[in-house]
Formats: C-alpha cells, sequence, structure tokens
C-alpha cells in the first residue's frame, strides 16, 4: 500500500487550492468529516459510557453541591462531562444574572479520579501564589472543588472561571472565513503569554496544547473597535510538572513522543497553522508496512528536512522507526515540500507574509530543543506585529 500522503481539505478549498500530487502536505479528495466512519460523532460522547465507573448523568436545572444550577452544556471529553452553571451564592451580588461558571464532572472511575486529584495539583499552582502575575489571567482559574455521589460511582468536580457573567464562551472553530488574521494573531500571542506563565512562574509544562484546551471569550465590542475575546488555555489531565517532564524543553525527547507533541511550543505551532489556514498541518494515515506514528513522522520530515542523526536515535522506540543511518526504516520515499513553499503555492500566501509566518513557526519547530524558541522569544516575533 501506497503511503496516503494527504491532509484534510474542505469541498470549497480544494476548489480554491493548487496541489503538489503525492506531498504530505498535499491534498485529501474528502473533508474531515467525510472521512468519519458513521457511527464516530463529534456532537456528544458515547452514550455508553454513562455506567458504574463513568460519567455521571446530568440534567438542565441540576444543582450541584446546594449552589451551581447547570444551564447548559459546554463540551465533553473522555475524561468528564462539562456543564455551564449559574453560581446561586452569587446571584444577588453579581448585577442580575450571577456569576457564571464551568463544572467539569469527571468519570467516577478509579483511575479518572486519581486523575482528577492531579489535575487538582496542577490547577492549585497556577491559581496558587503565583496568580497575582499578570498573564495568569490568560489561565482558567479554580473557584472551588468538590465530590458528588451519583448513580455511576462519586466524581471529582472543578469549578473553573468563566470570564464574565455575560460573555458568549465557544471552543475555537477552525476554518471559519469570519476569522481575520489579526484576530488570529490576538489569539496565538495569549496562549503563548499562557504557556509563558506556566513554564516560568507554574513550573509546568501543558503537553496537550489544542482546539479542545483553549476557551474563547468573545465581548461585544465598540463598532469603532476590532471584534476580539480572550483565549485561555486549560492546563488540564496531561499538564505535568516541571520535575517530571524537564526533558520536554531541555533534552531530546524519544521520537514516539514526537509523533504526539514536541513540547507546548510545536503543540502551539499547530493550533497556529490550523487557526490561519483551516487546515491541520498533518493528517496521518496508516499503511499495510508502516504505523499512524511512522506516517507522522515521515509528514514532519518532508516539512522540516531530515532528523538530525543525534536526536533521531536518541529515542527509546528510535530503532523501530529508524535504520543506524538515521534514515527511516519503513518508508523510503520521501517527498519533501517545505513551509514557505506549502504557504505560498497551496495557500496563496503574498511571499512577505509566507516568510514571516514561516519563520513564526519553525523557530517553534526546530529538532534541537536547546534550539526551539521560548514562549517568551515567540512574543517578540514580527509576524504578531505585522
Amino acid at each position: 500500500m501506497e503511503r496516503n500522503t494527504c491532509s484534510a481539505q474542505t469541498s470549497v478549498q480544494l476548489t480554491q487550492k493548487t496541489s503538489k500530487p503525492g506531498t504530505s502536505n498535499g491534498l485529501d479528495k474528502l473533508s474531515r468529516l467525510e472521512q468519519l466512519e458513521p457511527e464516530e460523532s463529534l456532537d456528544r460522547e458515547d452514550p455508553r459510557e454513562y455506567c458504574h465507573g463513568g460519567y455521571h448523568p446530568v440534567h438542565i436545572g441540576d444543582t450541584f453541591n446546594r449552589r451551581y444550577q447547570v444551564l447548559s452544556k459546554l463540551g465533553w471529553g473522555y475524561f468528564s462531562t462539562v456543564w455551564l452553571c449559574l453560581d446561586l451564592r452569587f446571584i444577588h451580588y453579581v448585577a442580575v444574572l450571577g456569576r457564571r461558571v464551568a463544572v467539569k464532572v469527571l468519570k467516577s472511575g478509579e483511575g479518572f479520579t486519581q486523575a482528577g486529584q492531579d489535575e487538582l495539583t496542577l490547577l492549585r499552582c497556577a491559581s496558587g501564589p503565583t496568580a497575582r502575575h499578570l498573564q495568569s489571567r490568560r489561565i482558567v482559574q479554580l473557584l472551588d472543588e468538590f465530590k458528588i455521589a451519583g448513580v455511576n460511582g462519586v466524581h471529582v468536580c472543578l469549578v473553573l472561571e468563566l470570564l464574565g457573567p455575560d460573555l458568549r464562551c465557544w471552543q475555537v472553530c477552525f476554518g471559519n472565513p469570519g476569522l481575520s488574521l489579526s484576530w488570529v494573531k490576538q489569539v496565538i500571542a495569549q496562549v503563548l503569554q499562557a504557556l509563558d506563565y506556566l513554564h516560568t512562574q507554574c513550573k509546568i509544562i501543558h503537553t496537550d496544547i489544542k482546539p479542545e484546551n483553549v476557551l474563547l471569550c468573545l465581548e461585544e465590542q465598540n463598532p469603532k473597535q476590532t471584534a476580539g475575546g480572550s483565549a485561555c488555555p486549560y492546563p488540564g489531565k496531561d499538564a505535568k510538572s516541571r520535575s517530571t517532564a524537564e526533558k520536554d524543553l531541555v533534552t531530546p525527547i524519544s521520537l514516539k513522543e514526537i509523533t504526539v507533541k514536541i513540547a507546548d511550543l510545536g503543540s502551539s505551532c499547530w493550533v497556529a497553522f490550523e487557526l490561519v489556514t483551516g487546515d491541520s498541518l498533518f493528517e496521518p494515515k496508516a499503511g499495510k508496512t508502516f504505523s499512524l506514528e511512522e506516517d507522522h513522522i515521515a509528514h514532519i520530515i518532508e516539512l522540516l528536512g531530515k532528523v538530525p542523526a543525534a536526536v533521531a536515535l536518541s529515542g527509546k522506540y528510535s530503532m523501530e522507526y529508524f535504520n543506524r543511518k538515521g534514515d527511516m526504516r519503513h518508508i523510503g520515499v520521501l517527498r519533501p515540500w517545505g513551509l514557505y513553499e506549502v504557504l505560498v503555492e497551496k495557500y496563496h500566501f503574498m511571499l512577505k507574509e509566507a516568510s514571516l509566518f514561516s519563520d513564526f513557526l519553525l523557530h517553534m519547530l526546530d529538532f534541537q530543543p536547546e534550539r526551539r524558541a521560548s514562549a517568551a522569544q515567540c512574543l517578540l516575533h514580527p509576524w504578531l506585529s505585522s
């Protein structure tokens, strides 16, 4: 089976963009949603997970801990569901609407309970003594914690701050033609500010920067102002303390890890690319003779160039993917297409903008961790202010 070297496109994008056949960043004939199996759903959690050890059943109007009244559902994940609630304790003090909060209800299984405790530890750190730091407001704050006993077991609940009682909150919607480039740059800058705060003040590495973990709060704007808002990354279950993840920032990590994350800055790069273009940077797929992870590594090499041998061979799982020369073991044919060329040829960027944006992203993607830009350094890049 030949490698599928295509990335997702919407039907509109397919008619507007040219392709470079056979490249990892060149183009799927089907949109992302069209590739999903019929049973997969992006709309809701698996109802079979409402069982002992699983999700807690929640209904609009329910009240948690005699205080938080459920107004609507904000979202869900493998570990939990999240609900928009009215804090009844503040209903007479914060205007007429009261204070809105997000209540995250974790599954009740033993592993999920431990994940909740780990999450609490990280949230307490991010909301602790350093919370007076200016950039701490870029992190969703922990307000309260409690447990509830339900039909499926005992669930850890986390109460998280929303940025005001009258804000409209959405997760990022990618590929939205209404998103202006200046607005995108504002979001990326705020994500970088949040990461700088986590890295330098809290000694926490997030490790899970992705669209689902960025909360956008869009405020009503004066007609004379540019539409905008606030972006708050959430330090959730996958975040790591510096003591357990120091190597993610200062030493090479194994290539098996690289396929999932290139630390926080690499993940921020994926988010920036997707916000600007509407496409995922990589869409790896498994073949008959290679795994999804190998295809992902191949895509990275096609975009960024060959992995230095010292890095390629330094990981615990290196020999699964590379031979002793540092070449891929199971994928022989690679079709290089650099980031600058991708932006110009596929997305029709003007040359100056393509040069600035690709330079901004590449500073976050260097294979050598000691040469990779920090969040603070990225904030000084001219692309953000251009």
